[in-house]
């Protein structure tokens, strides 16, 4: 067997095969003997072009599809297709429209109640659907905040302001708490920044001048109470409460003619000034200096008598003065909660503890709540004493000894604002709440913990106070009662008390080189810093005060159809002189 290479034609005329009919593909010698190379293809190539080889026996012998006409480069030039005329054009073709059948059947859809809990999706689907849940959670409470944001500011751009577009988020417009005149006089201004470097101990501890009232026991069976075991929050009508401003006490001004000391104060004034750099609403104390004495007051119906709700929260409070969650009406809501409180955990079986006085602002007959008053005085310098009346709100035993201690309640009004439910996590997560209400209020618990060292009380009791509904806020329940003790409380909020009383003692050191005459301390609502003003001295003698409405003629809590309203309102019918006389003094006396 040989292999016949053929006759390779010569072409005098030029370059390349000659010109010549078409033969078929393979050898023949049918025609005579003559042997022709048929369907050679000719690829001409430029000078610039490279070579890689002449004929490659390796190549893939389908050239025809997509993986082969993908190779490109110099070997495109073999890849060629018979022309009509070959004899396997045929096969070639039909080669070309053969197709590869796939014979598995399509899979079904799982679709429909059989499919619905079997199907498991893998992890990329799984990590696909936490991240699009993350971002309807985002959406969610990005609409919460802007839904707080535009009802927070409708007022603001009802009333001719800026309004949402103008302002600015975290910034919303707060008022003052006193009317500046312009007949006032800027003397100073004070930002909280040098506050925080001041820094001052008392030499010598309190000395008690005198104490006045009557306290009665507090009942240890309120410290089993919890969210399972709640009580109710009663009102205490028939008892008053008293909200004295210094000047006005019978008991300073006896102590004032006697130079017992040189600054006059209470505990609520003082702890203003203690826990100032703690204050974000506006509030405004009175200075009157006579003689070479300094009296600090307080304005009737002040911002001081009432006790701020999330006052050092990020979310904001709707601004209207009707809404029942509004800065107002969360004010006066704590400071009823509060009276009633200190007066429900009592024994309140006739057994009183008495003073050297009574109570100093009652009259005969007169039933008052469980207070005494301690008249006590620091020695700043050896020119300088303040006297402050301080109040305690109940006697315990402890260990054979009585124990002074004040009894304040915290007040849940919405869950949706702080964020953390009471009832859910009192119980497993006391600390979680008290972290929260530490971040929302900051300077209310940092007053009552100053008020507390202030009186030298042994304990102090924080209540857990919440509404029975979101929407109603005339009906409450205790949910727990918590001691502590006011040193340790202290130093668990990072209130330092000789900054505390470096604050007061530069006070008092700027106010004894005015002239005589009246002055007021006002907080600015926006900025943290205080100034002070120089007043007339007929200033806010003949103040108006816009008196709270009475409860009747207030708005009603929405009637509900669910179980929970429905167990509230048999428990006040269940109390018919609680819910056939209303409320008509709650809120005057809050305040």
């Amino acid at each position: 067997m040989r292999f016949d290479v053929g006759v390779v034609p010569f072409n005098p005329d030029g370059w390349g095969p000659p010109e010549s009919p078409a033969a078929p593909l393979l050898l023949s010698r049918n025609d005579g003997g003559s042997t022709q190379p048929a369907n050679i293809p000719f690829a001409p190539f430029s000078r610039s072009e490279k070579l890689g080889r002449v004929a490659d026996w390796t190549r893939n012998p389908n050239f025809g599809t997509n993986a082969a006409r993908s190779a490109g480069g110099r070997d495109a030039v073999f890849d060629f297709a018979l022309d009509e005329s070959s004899a396997l054009s045929g096969a070639a073709a039909d080669d070309s429209s053969f197709r590869l059948v796939d014979g598995k059947p399509p899979p079904r859809p799982k679709f429909g109640p059989r499919w619905r809990f079997q199907q498991r999706p893998q992890l990329p689907q799984r990590r696909d659907e936490e991240v699009e849940a993350r971002k309807r959670e985002a959406e969610k409470e990005r609409a919460r905040r802007d839904r707080l944001y535009r009802l927070h500011h409708r007022s603001y751009a009802s009333a001719g302001g800026h309004g949402a577009a103008g302002s600015h988020r975290d910034a919303p417009a707060r008022k003052s708490s006193v009317d500046i005149q312009p007949e006032w006089t800027m003397l100073d201004q004070i930002p909280f920044s040098t506050f925080s470097k001041l820094s001052f101990s008392v030499p010598d501890p309190p000395e008690d001048l005198l104490v006045c009232g009557a306290l009665e026991f507090y009942d240890r069976s309120f410290d089993r109470v919890n969210p399972k075991n709640e009580r109710r929050l009663e009102r205490f009508k028939s008892r008053n409460f008293f909200k004295v401003t210094t000047s006005d006490d019978p008991v300073i001004r006896r102590l004032a003619a006697d130079d017992k000391a040189t600054v006059f104060a209470t505990d609520a004034i003082l702890s203003a000034l203690m826990c100032a750099p703690r204050s974000v609403y506006s509030w405004d104390i009175v200075i009157q200096r006579v003689g070479n004495k300094l009296f600090f007051d307080k304005r009737d119906r002040s911002q001081l008598d009432l006790l701020s709700v999330h006052e050092t929260s990020q979310e904001l409070l709707p601004d209207a003065k009707e809404d029942i969650n509004s800065a107002y009406s969360l004010a006066v809501e704590a400071t009823y909660i509060n009276q009633n409180f200190s007066q429900q955990v009592l024994v309140r079986d006739g057994n009183k503890v008495t003073f050297d006085e009574p109570n100093p602002f009652a009259s005969e007959g007169e039933e008052v709540a469980s207070v005494a008053y301690r008249y006590r005085r620091w020695k700043l310098d050896e020119d300088t004493h303040i006297i402050a009346r301080c109040e305690v709100h109940s006697v315990t035993d402890v260990k054979g000894q009585r124990a002074f201690m004040t009894l304040n309640a915290l007040n849940e009004f919405d869950p949706k604002f702080s964020g953390v439910d009471w009832r859910q996590k009192l119980e497993t997560q006391r600390g979680a709440v008290l972290a929260t209400e530490l971040k929302n209020n900051a300077n209310k618990l940092a007053k009552w913990t100053a008020q507390a060292l202030l009186a030298g009380a042994d304990l102090m009791k924080l209540g857990y106070v919440s509404r029975v509904h979101p929407r109603d806020h005339f009906n409450h329940v205790i949910l727990s009662v918590i001691g502590y003790k006011p040193k340790d409380f202290a130093t668990q909020i990072n209130l330092n008390t000789p900054n505390m009383w470096g604050i007061v003692k530069s006070i008092v050191d700027l106010c004894m080189k005015l002239n005589e005459g009246k002055y007021v301390l006002v907080k600015d609502p926006v900025k943290p810093q205080v100034r002070i003003y120089e007043v007339p001295a007929d200033a806010f003698e003949n103040e108006y005060v816009e008196e709270p409405l009475p409860e009747e003629e207030q708005v009603q809590p929405p009637a509900e159809e669910d179980a929970t309203v429905g167990a509230t309102e048999a428990a006040a019918e269940a109390e018919p002189n609680t819910a056939a006389e209303g409320e008509r003094d709650a809120v005057a006396s809050a305040v």
